[in-house]
């Protein structure tokens, strides 16, 4: 089955060459050149990914990811930025956002975040709900493995893909102490290009989410100067 992809840049240039190199390999897309119109196609045809600009007229890239992630969408966004400061990258993370590459990229990083992003999303998809499968119990929280979902207190949590997948990997580590870059490689499946900063944003949402008081996490544990591991007490 063809996988769609909704291009957001107010660049016509740009949009012509990731519309090229997309369908070249064998991407169906469809493309906004401002983010009221961008939006709207992603509401109407859910398409399977989004590459989202960030400085667009009328509604920028953060709004449209932080509109879509507010809505329950969690369709894959790779954030396309010309900008370097590192507030702009890690803020549009924090928004929902799955990952980022900066303006000018190669073709060949681009459709790499693409496909990873892309088959991640596909193999997460849940099984049909009859299938009870495994689960996780710990406290008040329960990980149920074949429904890809988190219960709190009985109550399901509004999770990212990306949140889930981190959950699920330290969860199935307890007691662990992961690093980061270890992390990126198995989370997020390829390497970050150096920048871990993504897992530090990724573990505070999740904390937000899963945590009483996420400034005194019981979950989701920190070794300061190491990583991260999952309570198993």
């Amino acid at each position: 089955m063809q996988r769609t992809v909704l291009i957001v840049d107010d660049e016509k240039a740009i949009v012509d060459i990731l519309k090229f190199n997309l369908e070249k390999a064998d991407y169906k897309t469809i493309y906004a050149y401002d983010g009221k119109e961008g939006l709207k196609l992603a509401r109407e045809n859910n398409p399977d990914l989004i590459l989202l600009d960030v400085m667009l007229p009328y509604m920028d890239g953060f709004e449209v990811c932080k509109t879509l992630r507010c809505e329950g969408s969690n369709i894959p966004i790779i954030m396309i930025t010309a900008r370097e400061e590192e507030t702009d990258k890690v803020f549009g993370l924090e928004l929902g956002a799955d990952d980022y590459i900066t303006k000018p990229f190669s073709m060949r990083e681009l459709l790499a975040r693409v496909n990873t992003n892309m088959r991640r999303a596909a193999t997460a998809e849940p099984p049909p709900a009859e299938d009870s499968g495994e689960t996780l119990r710990m406290k008040d929280i329960v990980i149920d493995f074949s429904r890809h979902t988190v219960y709190k207190n009985g109550k399901g949590l509004e999770l990212t893909q990306r949140e889930y997948d981190l959950i699920k990997f330290l969860a199935s580590h307890p007691g662990k102490v992961i690093s980061r870059k270890e992390l990126m490689s198995e989370v997020w499946q390829y390497d970050y290009f150096g920048d871990l900063r993504a897992v530090d944003v990724a573990v505070r949402r999740l904390r937000e989410k899963i945590e009483d008081n996420p400034a005194e996490p019981l979950y989701v544990m920190t070794k300061r100067g190491v990583g991260y591991y999952f309570n198993e007490s």
